[in-house]
């Protein structure tokens, strides 16, 4: 599990780094909202520990930055502030926790813990591939954080392609899995091919990297492609 530490004193860093190391976690840490960003633009992390105060701007507003991104990654806010402002205002922008400074590490530890369990419950309602959010329950799509409106045909095509990203997928595969079709027939090859390209128009429109690439002669494959790629086939 890799934690992002964003903690401007560097005495406290140290401590809390040294903690969740020993208790078996990966951390990177970041002293200011530059040093988060430069981070969060390599692999993904599974938790973020967000102080408030931070040398270069606000940890508020790098959190909604975050959530306006659609990036559900757990954040538990660590601060000195005892406000009760703050911590409304944390919440309400999408913090899972607060704990306020200086933190109990045995206590934090049990956050984690019942964080990443919610986490777990979370995603089996929640599909992503790279910016692009599928979220089940709600039936909602958000790219970047920009929604986007797909009929229910739309939103069950790119929720298998997404469940089957790195893969081809064939028009057969879409006819039996998608339209509920026993078994492949030719003459729903147009409605397919019609409903793939409406969706590609709305889910590739904006953004410089595809996710929806087509493989000639085979079908259809979901991914993220490598960072810089301009692929747009």
């Amino acid at each position: 599990m890799q934690i992002l530490l964003i903690e401007d004193d560097a005495a406290v860093s140290d401590t809390l780094k040294a903690g969740l190391e020993m208790a078996g976690y990966s951390v990177v840490a970041a002293y200011t909202t530059a040093d988060a960003h430069t981070a969060l633009q390599g692999s993904g992390f599974d938790l973020i520990l967000l102080d408030l105060e931070l040398p270069d701007g606000s940890g508020l507003d790098l959190l909604s930055e975050l959530r306006s991104a659609a990036n559900p990654v757990p954040v538990i806010i660590t601060t000195a502030r005892s406000d009760i402002d703050d911590r409304v205002a944390g919440l309400d922008l999408g913090a899972d926790d607060y704990m306020s400074k200086p933190v109990d590490i045995e206590e934090l530890f049990a956050r984690i813990r019942s964080i990443m369990r919610r986490a777990d419950e979370a995603q089996s309602l929640r599909l992503q591939v790279g910016d692009l959010v599928l979220d089940l329950t709600g039936r909602r799509v958000i790219r970047g954080g920009r929604e986007i409106d797909l009929t229910q045909r739309e939103f069950d095509i790119a929720a298998y392609l997404i469940r089957n990203k790195d893969t081809v997928v064939t028009k057969d595969m879409l006819a039996t899995n998608v339209w509920k079709l026993p078994k492949s027939a030719a003459s729903i090859d147009n409605s397919v091919a019609v409903h793939m390209s409406h969706l590609r128009e709305k889910i590739d429109k904006d953004p410089e990297i595809a996710l929806i690439h087509t493989q000639w002669g085979e079908g259809y494959i979901m991914r993220s492609p490598p960072a810089g790629s301009n692929d747009d086939d």
